[in-house]
């Protein structure tokens, strides 16, 4: 029998969405103390208590991660790929020193926030999806530079909108050429907090000047493609004799660069395609041969966000021709796409990566 999902509430204008704090009936919430983690439970707040001597607070123990849920043609209510968040939590946890999130654990918690505000997962067709993250956090008084000796993981929800109402228009990018993201044996690879707050300044001051995104390159030699600020470097090049008449993704690996759950499933259907994925490091002098006839940012939240230019140290360099400049490229599109159908049930799922196939049932915790 088919779960019976509430309708999406009538107190929100599921029109307007963007991409900010939206008031649910509350999080989840586990407790790692004594070596084990609690069985967890449902807080009905937006807000959470820890020691002032916490080292989340103190000296920024914590990691992250960035999810969504997404109201199924079918009706259904499922999570894509929480699986693949969880093995990446480990990793970051295991970085900074934290408590490890068993992967059992991180996915029933994420099941259970969305079971408890299944009203706020955005009508079908709409666009919008339900944004989880998932927050590992280093609670416990530790004033000495230790590890926490208490950890707190919750999982947290929020309505979000359609990324691309007015549709997926390519945009500037600048490169950050006077700060490094990340060091080759640092912590690039990792969902830390700490990686993200260092960008704001920089990303900030290209916004005003009209760059949508930043780039970042290599810290060892400024010379090859690490990573957008927000998410990671993909390319595509069309189909040619030199390629065996095969389109090239291009989505380079690095150590200092975040391992993308949305890059991991874009060279899933990019191969699925019959086209060739080259995963080498990417020197940035091909963007500026331009080798790419297409150049995107990718990540959960838009999936993946097209390039039209990218300026160094006052030299832009246009991607593609005026069309793709203008609107996503046809293989960027052909990538968008089929991830949206496989999210939102239009198509079918043969990764499994839509959690759990039933659907997720109602819960109503106290």
């Amino acid at each position: 029998m088919a779960n019976q999902i509430p309708q999406p509430t009538s107190a929100l204008n599921w029109d307007n969405l963007g991409f900010k704090w939206v008031d649910t009936n509350g999080y989840v919430k586990y407790v790692f103390n004594d070596g084990k983690w609690d069985q967890g439970e449902f807080v009905r707040d937006s807000y959470i208590k820890m020691h002032v001597c916490a080292p989340a607070l103190n000296y920024g123990q914590e990691c992250f991660e960035g999810i969504k849920a997404f109201r199924c043609k079918d009706g259904q209510i499922r999570i894509f790929r929480p699986d693949a968040n969880a093995k990446r939590m480990l990793y970051s946890a295991d970085l900074a020193c934290m408590a490890p999130v068993p992967e059992e654990i991180f996915v029933e918690a994420c099941k259970r926030a969305v079971a408890n505000n299944l009203e706020f997962v955005p009508p079908y067709g709409s666009g919008g999806a339900m944004y989880l993250r998932p927050l590992l956090l280093g609670t416990g008084a530790e004033i000495g530079l230790y590890p926490a000796p208490e950890f707190t993981f919750i999982v947290m929800v929020i309505p979000v909108g359609n990324f691309y109402k007015s549709g997926v228009k390519p945009v500037d990018c600048l490169v950050v050429d006077n700060f490094d993201r990340a060091a080759p044996l640092g912590t690039g690879a990792a969902k830390l907090g700490g990686n993200y707050a260092p960008v704001l300044k920089h990303s900030s001051a290209a916004k005003e000047k009209g760059y949508a995104i930043t780039l970042h390159l290599d810290s060892k030699t400024h010379s090859n493609v690490d990573e957008f600020s927000t998410s990671n470097f993909v390319a595509l090049t069309y189909a040619s004799p030199e390629h065996d008449n095969k389109p090239v993704f291009c989505a380079p690996e690095s150590p200092s660069i975040l391992n993308s759950v949305t890059k991991q499933s874009l060279v899933k259907l990019a191969e699925s395609f019959g086209w060739a994925v080259d995963k080498r490091v990417v020197p940035f002098t091909d963007i500026e041969n331009n080798r790419f006839e297409e150049i995107a940012a990718c990540g959960t939240a838009a999936v993946i966000t097209p390039v039209k230019s990218i300026e160094r140290q006052g030299v832009a360099t246009r991607i593609g021709t005026p069309a793709t400049r203008d609107a996503i490229g046809a293989g960027f599109l052909r990538l968008f796409t089929a991830m949206r159908g496989i999210q939102n049930g239009d198509l079918e799922d043969p990764y499994g990566w839509m959690q759990p196939a039933e659907g997720i049932a109602p819960r109503h915790e106290a």
